[in-house]
């Protein structure tokens, strides 16, 4: 298999260079290099992607062209002679320069843009970002876009991120892989829930996705697949301006939400606040099959599940941005939110015996509510000592979150009443958190940069969990009740060192991390200390085919601690034969990663790929085992995640961006990968004995994506958007393909100044998660859908804000600019 892939990776390489190489040879003649940048004339900033077109003065014919790259600059080989230089970019007046006798390589300086005040009235599609736009070190998804997370929530908006993944719990992976870390505005979020933390931040207030696959040494060193900057709205526009979103949906979901700023020459105000309300109805079913030690069945038992999650909640952030002079900027914002939610799951069993007769039934009633708040202040300081990117960054932050949940859970055995049992759960946890930044970066001349900074993490948590069991209305006491205390602190040093000799570019970097986590469960005095200390280099190298493609190489060394429902010891007790429980004894795994990517561009299409190998050690895996309890005879089935040993990803990836015509645009992904692991397991089973389980497996995976927009008569935008999951092989059993369809319509009313749209989320009711596993003990066929198909439709109004306004007096968020090469 492996020899397999790498021949269809090695072909399509070497397809893709070929293409690219017989394209752009032609006529051998010396060639002169013609070099320049342009900006934006009222903000000074760089445009990229602004057209540079060589025309013969005699034909009137373009002979030679480019585009500009992040930094506003184009370097163009053409061959000696008199032409005429036009220079455009979108909604800007276009600059010509003509009879220019170009007989030497030389550079024409900068070259500024002002813009057309006619252009911008009109609303057009090709104005408009690209939902996904293709950078070569990152992918950038672009959220107003996309009518189909209308109303949601940012797993909503992930869903449709290219290379990223999110399960029907809402667990993200990138690449296959959920070692990955999530950033809130170039900020990490430590959510001991991640999933649920995304869950509470509406698709309205996000901005765009980054997708940060190999990240240098100026990102956290966590997360082994990589990074996910999401990067919430922040008005910039001139004025007074922003809009309102009003959605409702079936189930029943309703929101509204708003996003205003005012700007002055000094002072920009900006908020971003949202309600919304959100039903969740979902199920599935465990029927698995009991064996005797020789093998035997003993017994069926058929698990049916029915759920329904109701929240609601308010979310805001709001600031200012002060231009405390023309080269330094200081933003101070405070964001508050408060969710609540009911949750109930009923599970019902059907037992039979060994020939399938009819043997007992019984349900199992979850009653749960649960509310949270979270608190934080932060602060961010640019300044800029001159024009060319030599600037100091700080940042600073606090952050205080509170959650209570608890839940009754009954169980009734219909056929033998007398048979009852009650667990009640309390959960209370408190989060503090404190983050400080410094980042500098320093040209030393042109195309080359040095780059440095220190920062620091501490986290405090602590989670009171209490589970009362009675049995038959009698008292049994504390069940699984303990106390969780998370103390983590982190420092890190970094530095980087990037710089470009002719068509290639460099960036090396090394970053030192010390690390003191201390997982400690007091109530046992169970005491958990993981310290280290630990450097991580990275590397990168870039090669500029031409000003339309280029190829780049990476390596990066990444570390996944374990978070969230990895660590969290408190059961999930919902089905009571069948329960998940976190493990705080978790170690952390380090990875290895190297990646070749190529990007092409033509006129209607954008072409990635990138074909990538990473090395994990102390990998992380979920196991599933007998617990050693039993509940009427049948054993208690334990899911808990443990270390294994060694993990090799072997994997190949494109992105495709493609404009057939001005009204319709098409963006698709494709990723496979093969993954090997190996490793042992052991554990006691029911009969006392010790059992080592070899969890050795080889597995072939892939998923696929694939987003359609166009515009109907009548300026009616229509939207779809297709995802497939294949099925792979687990070392415990194996994982079943799913797929899901959406769709949605907009159109644009009141002159513009409205849009309606409706959206349909998995419209075939086809996301479920499903699933067999082989024990020795039991085998089992599992299936679960978190949510089912959804309906909606949402009302946006924008007040002296047109849909193709763009962020055009911002200063550079150094957030969003991170890791990539000199230019």
């Amino acid at each position: 298999m492996m020899n397999r892939l790498k021949q269809i990776f090695t072909l399509t390489l070497f397809l893709s260079f070929f293409m690219s190489f017989a394209q752009e040879r032609g006529p051998m003649a010396e060639k002169i290099k013609i070099t320049g940048n342009v900006i934006e004339k009222t903000t000074q900033q760089a445009l990229e992607y602004a057209t540079v077109s060589f025309i013969n003065s005699k034909t009137a014919k373009v002979v030679a062209g480019g585009i500009t790259n992040p930094k506003g600059e184009f370097n163009i080989d053409v061959t000696p002679g008199i032409y005429t230089i036009k220079i455009e970019f979108i909604s800007f007046k276009s600059v010509e320069i003509t009879q220019k006798n170009l007989k030497e390589s030389t550079t024409l300086g900068t070259i500024s843009l002002v813009e057309d005040a006619a252009q911008l009235n009109e609303v057009i599609i090709r104005a408009e970002k690209s939902t996904v736009e293709i950078k070569l070190d990152k992918k950038v998804y672009n959220v107003g876009q996309d009518m189909l997370v209308k109303g949601g929530t940012v797993s909503d908006v992930l869903e449709n991120v290219p290379s990223v993944s999110v399960d029907i719990e809402g667990n993200v992976s990138l690449r296959g892989s959920d070692n990955v870390r999530v950033f809130i505005d170039g900020r990490p979020s430590n959510a001991l829930n991640m999933a649920e933390a995304l869950r509470q931040i509406p698709a309205d207030a996000i901005d765009k996705v980054e997708v940060i696959t190999n990240p240098s040494a100026r990102y956290d060193a966590e997360g082994g697949a990589g990074i996910l900057n999401i990067i919430l709205k922040k008005g910039k526009n001139q004025g007074f301006n922003g809009s309102f979103i009003a959605s409702a949906g079936i189930p029943e979901t309703y929101g509204l939400s708003a996003n205003l700023n005012y700007k002055t020459e000094k002072l920009n105000f900006f908020t971003s606040t949202g309600y919304s309300y959100r039903t969740n109805e979902g199920g599935g079913f465990t029927n698995s099959e009991y064996f005797n030690p020789d093998g035997s069945t003993n017994k069926f038992i058929y698990e049916n599940r029915n759920t329904e999650r109701t929240r609601d909640g308010i979310n805001t952030k709001s600031g200012v941005e002060w231009t405390v002079a023309p080269n330094t900027f200081w933003t101070n914002s405070i964001s508050y939110s408060e969710n609540g939610g009911k949750n109930r799951d009923r599970v019902n069993y059907n037992a039979f015996d060994s020939n399938q007769d009819f043997d007992s039934n019984s349900y199992r009633l979850n009653n749960g509510n649960d509310q949270g708040k979270n608190f934080e202040y932060s602060s961010n300081l640019i300044k800029n000592f001159n024009d060319e990117g030599h600037k100091l960054t700080v940042d600073g932050s606090f952050s205080r979150s509170t959650d209570k949940d608890d839940s009754t859970i009954d169980g009734v055995n219909v056929t033998f009443p007398d048979r009852s049992t009650t667990n009640t759960t309390q959960n209370e946890k408190l989060q503090k958190e404190y983050l400080l930044q410094a980042d500098y970066v320093l040209p030393l001349g042109k195309g080359s940069q040095f780059e440095a900074g220190y920062k620091g993490n501490f986290n405090n948590l602590n989670k009171d969990y209490d589970i009362f069991s009675s049995d038959n209305g009698n008292n049994v006491g504390d069940f699984l009740s303990n106390t969780l205390e998370y103390k983590e602190k982190i420092n890190a040093l970094y530095t980087q060192y990037g710089f470009k000799v002719n068509k290639f570019s460099y960036l090396f970097g090394l970053r030192w991390e010390d690390t003191n986590i201390d997982v400690n469960l007091l109530d046992t005095q169970e005491y958990n200390n993981k310290k280290y200390n630990k450097f991580f280099p990275s590397a990168f190298a870039n090669y500029e085919i031409s000003d339309m493609s280029s190829v780049s190489l990476s390596y990066s060394k990444r570390l996944s601690r374990p978070r969230g429902r990895f660590l969290d010891p408190t059961p999930n007790i919902s089905s009571n034969i069948n329960i998940f429980r976190g493990n705080p004894d978790l170690d952390p795994s380090l990875t290895d990663k190297f990646d070749i990517g190529y990007i092409k561009r033509w006129d209607k299409v954008t072409f990635n790929t990138s074909m990538y190998f990473e090395n994990t050690t102390d990998v992380f895996s979920f196991v599933r085992y007998e617990s050693g309890e039993f509940v009427d005879g049948t054993p208690v089935i334990l899911s808990t995640p443990i270390n294994i040993g060694k993990e090799q990803k072997f994997g190949f990836e494109f992105t495709l961006n493609y404009s057939p015509i001005k009204k319709w645009k098409l963006n698709g992904s494709f990723n496979l990968y093969n993954t090997k692991t190996t490793g042992d397991f052991m554990y006691t089973n029911s009969q006392n004995e010790i059992v080592v389980q070899n969890l050795d497996n080889e597995a072939f995976s892939w998923f696929s994506r694939v987003n359609s927009r166009l515009t109907l008569p009548y300026q009616i935008e229509w939207q779809a958007s297709g995802m497939y999951f294949g099925p792979s092989n687990t070392a415990q059993g194996r994982s079943l393909g799913m797929y899901m369809v959406n769709t949605a319509f907009s159109k644009d009313i009141l002159k513009d100044k409205a849009t309606i749209a409706f959206n349909v989320s998995d419209i075939f009711n086809s996301r479920k998660m499903r699933s067999e596993t082989n024990l020795p003990s039991v085998s089992s066929d599992s299936e679960f859908q978190w949510r089912k198909r959804q309906f909606n439709l949402s009302f946006t109004y924008r007040i002296n804000k047109k849909k193709t306004d763009r962020d055009k007096n911002a200063p550079k968020n150094t957030e969003e600019e991170g890791g990539g090469f000199p230019g």
